[in-house]
């Protein structure tokens, strides 16, 4: 077993990647989503993964966003990075975000090709020993670690440090989580994880990325801690009440995975615009009223602490 720090558990943070009205990067909206995020509780923070348009920024912007988060958790809590793509370009993410000072890495999904279990395999294992920061497989789309091959990843690297499922297939899950045990950190990475993390959490997996965070984590909270001590009638009206509802207007459109989080900060005022980079759409006017009449509601039914946000 490696000697790491424990991973982080519970709620983690994804911030987005703040366009103004010129399309480029917001330096201190970024800082100031991030400086919400710790201050409001998240366990650690997940920089230019896909909730911050990993797949629409350039190499100088990456670098950019991970600087800014490095510098902006000064250490409070982990910083981990968005790596992917080709094998030369993931690991010349890993290395920079080592240079940067990052604690760790999450692979996302390579571009396109549905590879065997070999290929995935030998993906991952050209990725991970570069470098000895931690690193977490993410299970989504065309890069789906059976049993075997995540056994095999997990025995010879020890910097290997957990698991993200954003794929939904339950019975694999049971698979991973039974056999492997605590050897890794489980993580929630399903679109709106709230939606399914009373699932998850039964069956180990004691982390998740929200998207809902970025502007109503103490919902976010709320729901998480009455989750964990089998509270059912609160879980079940923040279903009712918020999650359901905001995640009928996810499903509306393609992309809105990631720029309904930015209409949610929008809404709630933080200083980054209903932006976002092809081919994610912004969220449409009708799209965009409705969520800010469920915040409304969701405040009026369960009120924040009253706190300005930070400008740094």
């Amino acid at each position: 077993m490696n000697s790491r720090k424990k991973f982080p558990t519970g709620i983690l943070g994804f911030p987005t990647a703040p366009f103004n009205e010129k399309g480029t990067i917001d330096e201190k909206a970024l800082a100031v989503n991030i400086d919400f995020l710790i201050n409001e509780g998240l366990s650690s923070i997940f920089i230019a993964c896909g909730s911050g348009e990993f797949h629409a920024i350039s190499r100088a912007e990456y670098q950019m966003m991970v600087e800014v988060a490095i510098e902006t958790t000064a250490g409070r809590v982990p910083v981990y990075t968005g790596v992917g793509g080709n094998i030369t370009d993931a690991i010349e993410l890993v290395k920079l975000s080592e240079d940067l000072g990052a604690d760790g890495y999450l692979i996302l999904p390579p571009y396109l090709i549905d590879g065997e279990q070999e290929g995935l395999y030998q993906y991952y294992k050209a990725i991970v020993k570069e470098s000895e920061l931690d690193a977490i497989l993410y299970n989504r789309d065309n890069a789906i670690v059976n049993l075997d091959t995540l056994q095999r990843l997990v025995d010879e690297f020890p910097q290997i440090v957990g698991l993200k499922d954003g794929l939904g297939n339950m019975e694999l899950n049971l698979e991973l989580v039974q056999t492997i045990g605590d050897r890794l950190e489980w993580l929630n990475g399903m679109p709106f994880a709230e939606i399914t993390m009373p699932a998850y959490a039964k069956i180990g997996f004691n982390s998740y990325s929200s998207a809902m965070s970025n502007y109503m984590p103490h919902i976010s909270r709320l729901f998480f801690d009455a989750l964990k001590e089998g509270n059912e009638d609160v879980v079940n009206d923040i279903y009712v009440n918020v999650l359901l509802p905001i995640n009928s207007i996810r499903k509306a459109r393609k992309g809105y995975a990631v720029s309904l989080i930015k209409a949610g900060m929008n809404i709630q005022g933080f200083p980054v615009e209903n932006s976002v980079r092809p081919p994610c759409i912004a969220v449409e006017s009708d799209h965009y009223e409705t969520l800010s009449k469920i915040i409304k509601k969701a405040l009026e039914k369960y009120p924040a602490e009253q706190k300005e946000i930070s400008n740094l």
